[in-house]
């Protein structure tokens, strides 16, 4: 049996082999299946124990420290545990890469290619970070992770004496030093890197291609439908795995040049162009240039970088579809291709810019990216866990649960559409208004949560990703102000809405019918008061004005909320940013040691019990930086210019888009946009990377476009998607290097990959764009074929009639109609402090649990989602991620994101079946029985009123 050894610290310590080398187990192959029930031996104990225990055995004999010297046991139990980490006494610097091999010391040319026996390091299947980072309750700490409430912990990995759990590998405090300080982190990220991985390859990039392409051009082409679905980015970590695997068997072979890669590219093959006849067909050497390295972590982790920001439909679509669908707007193809680039690039500027403040901290958890984390180091180990009697791959279970959610979707998707708007309750009073009101699920509330269609279920997003905790609150705000407070404001006629269905995305005239805006329009597209004045007011549904009502309460409770549970957090960090001496510049430096005799630091601070660190101390060695930032430091980084010049180029276009065509923002309006951004940028995304919370800048954006350029629908909805989509891109742009950061991507193939994904993602959705124009009958109007209305960028529409067109004055000002939503900002700025005070004394107090930013700011989505889309998805997630979890631990942890991206891909491609292969040549026009038309046949589908205006008239103030 061979072991690795790994190295710690530099060669100055080599004649002390037991206090620099520590025995790691012998990799293995990728495809080498391991059945943890082969042996009777236990491999989820405390990976500390081993460390204490095998230490034991050095000091006994220092000849044991050699693999042959080890006992039995122990080597057997080596074999399958993870790897083994220093002590905090040992370790005298970061980890690097991990040599193999007896041999000591070697050269960097050495580690960087053959160990000992000839044998090329890049070319094995299995990399250092398999085995590592992942808690042994497999994908156990997964969701707990993303939960805002960082400070509390996670308790309920723990027993009852507050002692981990058997099979927990938490990390004892020897392990703090050389790792993250943060738990949630070291519970997901490998603290070591292996250099000679393979990462810039044909076979990377050839893939993220792919993906970026179909993920990006899919999601828009759902993004016009109602109900919708979105492919995420999930999917793509799931699926690409298998390719990549397929792709090694397919194309390498036992005999080709061996290879050496540095910093994640080819650097040499040797004896490769002597190995090669001179009669070699270029077919051979297609091959040869195709299978470049072998698939692992880190090119896996690139595909998915660029899925995920590519895969989201682009903000700058929705403002075509607008100007060219409702306002009736000409813009060309170079207008739609400028305005999707540069509005989709602007945030890599940001987000490159602030590097030092949001990636490169230790405090910068990112607690989103961890979930990935543990994700890639899952499917590159080798292990299939039996999880609850459970003993299917989670490859094979993916297959299974994509084939049922495949061929289940032609039911209510084509033949019993009723299945899927499953308002049956109102199938016995299909002309009740008040019954279609509250159970209906195309314009009422939704009261009774049934459907038999994922589409509906995950419209708001899959509610198997979603920790219960956050869905309770969005169900509690649901049922607060959706089916407690609409209903009797309702019936009441407050805001006259009364006079309008309960629910829709449209906005109203004076009469109960849908606001026409080319009535107020100047053929420029500016605002015609004297036509306003003599048209109509507009008027909101009950429901739209109570969304605008939570979303004023969710920006000012998000403030209230983050400085009373995550002050503390923010001013920690801030202090660590601004200190001077936080940030290296150089190489690894030493990590500070701890006296483990004594049980406390070398500054006298007692140790941090288990090595949990939840908010940063004096305690927490180099709190600004930690060993993934060290580590980082051996790659070139991606200079600071390339982001300024990119920034420079996206403005000088955003500057010619909108002085040279017709869309009445002034250049220093687009200034104004990005300024905004700039100052709002870096307090929102740390607050993203400490709490998980986004704070969405779009109405804030909104309504400065109305008060300083009134009377401009188009100048608003271009000012918005500056202002507001630079933050939100910078932000997921921001993340995406942070998850880089953990997956040590060097940060100059990484800006390649970010960029050259969104440029693709751009030129195809403008593409798919166009030719659904010309192709999908009817598209953004009510009659469009097969749910085609366009149903957010409705939404978005109306917003610019409130905001860009009407104005906030005509809505605020004095005597306004819907002046009193203002107090809603009070209202979210004081229920987040009053809970601080109830609930802060206590860790397990139910008062924590609530988040005011998460029950307001959820129900931004209605519309266009309806009550059904909310109380279904609230449902679902409480099976899965209450009382599955908490019954079956191991099965819920393995098996349920898995089940998240197979049913949300397996809906995605039995929609394009659908329609592609039935519905868009026209053979199902004449298709109609019972199942397709009961469910049309009420109020619920006709989205009838509660009280109907006499012809002639109108409601509202004379």
């Amino acid at each position: 049996m061979t072991y690795r050894l790994r190295q710690f610290g530099s060669t100055q310590h080599a004649e002390n082999y037991r206090d620099d080398f520590e025995l790691l187990p012998p990799q293995r192959s990728s495809t080498e299946n391991v059945d943890s029930t082969e042996e009777n031996i236990d491999t989820d104990f405390d990976a500390s124990i081993l460390s204490r225990q095998s230490q034991a055995w050095v000091d006994r004999s220092p000849s044991a420290s050699f693999a042959w010297a080890w006992p039995l046991w122990l080597r057997e139990a080596m074999s399958r545990s993870p790897l083994l980490r220093s002590s905090a006494a040992r370790s005298v610097s970061s980890y690097a890469s991990v040599p193999t091999g007896h041999e000591y010391p070697r050269s960097n040319h050495e580690r960087a290619g053959k160990n000992t026996n000839g044998e090329s390091m890049s070319s094995r299947q299995s990399s250092l970070a398999s085995g590592i980072g992942v808690p042994a309750r497999e994908g156990g700490s997964l969701f707990d992770d993303i939960e805002p409430l960082l400070e509390q912990g996670d308790n309920e990995g723990r027993g009852a004496d507050g002692d981990s759990k058997a099979g927990d590998s938490t990390p004892g405090n020897q392990d703090l030093l050389d790792n993250s300080p943060f738990a949630q982190v070291r519970a997901s990220v490998s603290a070591t890197d292996d250099i000679t991985l393979s990462i810039s390859t044909p076979r990377m990039w050839i893939l993220s291609l792919v993906f970026a392409l179909l993920g990006s051009a899919t999601n828009l082409f759902f993004s016009l439908r109602y109900p919708s679905v979105a492919i995420t980015p999930i999917i793509a970590l799931v699926l690409v795995h298998p390719l990549g695997r397929a792709w090694d068997s397919i194309l390498k072979r036992d005999d080709d040049p061996q290879e050496t890669f540095e910093n994640g590219v080819l650097s040499h093959r040797p004896n490769f162009e002597a190995g090669l006849a001179s009669d070699t067909s270029m077919l051979h050497r297609l091959r040869l240039w195709l299978a470049q390295g072998n698939w692992n972590e880190k090119e896996h982790a690139c595909v998915y970088i660029s899925s995920n920001v590519s895969f989201g439909f682009a903000f700058a679509t929705d403002v075509i579809v607008e100007q060219t669908q409702f306002y009736h707007q000409d813009v060309g193809i170079v207008y739609q291709v400028l305005l999707t680039i540069s509005t989709q690039i602007l945030g890599y500027a940001f987000a490159g810019l602030t590097r030092r403040y949001l990636v490169r901290p230790a405090s910068m958890i990112w607690p989103a990216t961890l979930a990935s984390t543990a994700m890639f180091t899952t499917m590159h180990k080798s292990e299939n866990k039996i999880a609850n009697g459970w003993r299917i791959t989670r490859w094979r279970f993916f297959i299974l649960v994509w084939s049922g959610a495949f061929m289940w979707y032609f039911v209510p998707g084509l033949l019993i559409p009723a299945l899927s708007y499953f308002n049956v309750i109102t199938w016995f009073a299909p002309k009740s208004v008040v019954i279609a009101n509250l159970f209906g699920v195309s314009s009422g509330l939704g009261l009774f949560p049934m459907t038999f269609d994922w589409a509906q279920i995950a419209y708001i997003g899959s509610p198997l990703l979603t920790p219960w905790w956050g869905a309770a609150n969005v169900v509690g705000g649901l049922a607060l102000v959706m089916w407690i407070v609409a209903p009797i404001l309702y019936y009441k006629n407050v805001f006259y809405s009364s006079f309008m269905p309960i629910l829709s995305s449209d906005v109203f005239d004076n009469t109960g019918n849908p606001y026409d805006v080319t009535k107020v329009l100047t053929p420029d597209f500016l605002f015609d008061r004297e036509a306003y004045e003599q048209y109509s007011p507009v008027y909101l549904p009950i429901t739209y004005v109570l969304s605008y009502a939570v979303q004023f309460a969710s920006l000012s409770a998000l403030v209230t909320h983050t400085i009373c549970w995550h002050g503390k957090d923010i001013w920690a960090q801030t202090m660590q940013i601004v200190r001077p001496g936080i940030e290296l510049k150089a190489e690894y430096l030493e990590v500070a040691q701890s006296d483990t005799d004594s049980g406390k630091s070398k500054k006298g601070n007692p140790p941090t019990s288990l090595g949990v660190q939840t908010e940063p101390s004096n305690s927490s060695p180099q709190l600004g930086e930690d060993v993934h930032h060290r580590l980082m430091q051996r790659y070139e980084d991606a200079p600071a210019s390339w982001y300024l010049l990119t920034f420079i180029a996206m403005l000088t276009i955003g500057v010619f888009l909108v002085e040279y065509y017709p869309v009445h923002l002034p250049w220093y309006g687009l200034l104004l946009a990005l300024g905004i951004t700039a100052v709002m940028f870096l307090p929102v995304a740390i607050i993203m990377a400490i709490t998980n919370q986004h704070s969405s800048l779009y109405l804030i954006c909104q309504l400065i476009c109305g008060y300083v350029f009134p009377g401009r629908p188009v100048a608003n909805m271009v000012f918005v998607t500056y202002c507001y989509i630079s933050s939100a891109q910078g932000i997921k742009f921001s993340s995406d290097l942070k998850l880089g950061h953990y997956m040590k991507i060097p940060p100059k193939i990484l800006f390649t990959v970010q960029m050259v994904a969104t440029l693709v993602s751009s030129l195809t959705q403008v593409g798919v764009l166009n030719w659904m124009f010309v192709n999908v009958r009817g598209i953004c109007t009510p009659e469009a074929v097969n749910g085609f209305i366009c149903p957010i960028a409705r939404v978005h529409f109306n917003g610019s009639i409130l905001w860009g067109l009407i104005g906030p004055q005509r809505f605020f000002g004095q005597d306004a109609l819907y002046r009193n939503l203002i107090w809603a900002f009070l209202v979210g700025a004081i229920a987040p402090p009053a809970v601080w005070l109830i609930g802060r004394r206590s860790e397990k107090n139910l008062w924590r649990k609530i988040s005011f930013p998460v029950l307001f700011g959820s129900l931004s989505w209605i519309p266009p989602a309806t009550g059904l889309n909310f109380s279904v998805w609230a449902l679902v997630c409480f099976t899965f991620n209450y009382v599955i979890r908490r019954r079956a631990f191991a099965w819920w942890g393995k098996y349920t994101m898995t089940m998240s991206a197979a049913l949300d891909s397996g809906l995605a491609f039995s929609l394009l079946v659908v329609f592609f292969g039935f519905i868009y040549p026209g053979w199902m026009d004449n298709f109609k029985w019972w199942g397709t038309e009961v469910y049309k046949q009420g109020c619920d589908w006709q989205a009838c009123s509660y009280m109907n205006v006499l012809p002639g008239e109108h409601f509202g103030k004379a």
